[in-house]
């Protein structure tokens, strides 16, 4: 299976050199597309450096300046879309997703449309070191999004995911209007809306090794509001039953 890497990056210079050997470590087939948006540090430079050193794995998109997870996942899907790639994998420059649970993830693929990596599935976790707000507040966000949507699911929010290629070419992009990380919400709640089979497989969420992290309550309590709007966007492709989950 030929897997294509999805990395969005703003000022990951510290974490993607170790985050690229970690993911060639794996006994799987991939290629990496870094999306970066002009970073500060030096990260789109270094992503290049990478791509010099492995020209057929590696490949790098560039963008002017600091416009948002959903175009920088928009832009690198329908530039993968275009290639032979089996399945496309989204995922975060800061550790936060081990790359070790893409070698379950790809096998979970082979009877799925999308796997989520799962913090809240039986077996997965967030990090020991976050304090009890911090834990109460992601739980209690993804609940939130999860009843409102009713999504059979048990982590709607995370954005670690692995998509079959053929599934991902069938979502029509050009409605899904959310930035930011309710982007991720919209789009699982399209996939579900289409009656995509859904999987998932726990993880660990470790806090990111290096750097400053990007969320923020703010972002979380826009995030809590604009979930009603997704509900409303999606009112006449929602069906009646609920999605496979496998």
């Amino acid at each position: 299976m030929r897997i294509t890497v999805v990395i969005p990056t703003y000022n990951e210079a510290e974490n993607l050199p170790k985050l690229v050997s970690a993911l060639f470590s794996l006994p799987l087939d991939l290629r990496l597309l870094i999306v970066d948006d002009n970073s500060p540090d030096g990260t789109g430079k270094l992503a290049d450096n990478l791509s010099a050193q492995r020209p057929a794995k590696i490949e790098v998109l560039h963008r002017p300046g600091k416009m948002g997870l959903r175009s920088a996942y928009l832009n690198g899907f329908q530039k993968i879309l275009d290639s032979d790639a089996d399945a496309v994998v989204q995922m975060d420059a800061d550790f936060s997703h081990d790359p070790q649970a893409l070698i379950e993830m790809a096998k979970r693929l082979e009877s799925a449309d999308v796997v989520l990596g799962s913090r809240y599935a039986d077996g997965g976790s967030v990090d020991e070191r976050w304090p009890l707000w911090r834990k109460y507040l992601s739980a209690f966000g993804n609940f939130y999004a999860r009843s409102i949507l009713r999504l059979p699911l048990r982590d709607a929010t995370t954005g670690y995911r692995m998509w079959r290629a053929d599934a991902l070419k069938q979502m029509p992009f050009e409605r899904i209007q959310s930035s930011g990380y309710i982007f991720l919400v919209e789009m699982i709640y399209l996939a579900h809306c289409l009656k995509f089979r859904i999987a998932e497989v726990p993880i660990y969420f470790a806090d990111r090794r290096f750097g400053k992290s990007k969320m923020s309550l703010k972002i979380q309590i826009e995030a809590a509001l604009r979930v009603w709007q997704v509900l409303w966007n999606y009112r006449d492709v929602r069906k009646a039953g609920k999605s496979a989950r496998i």
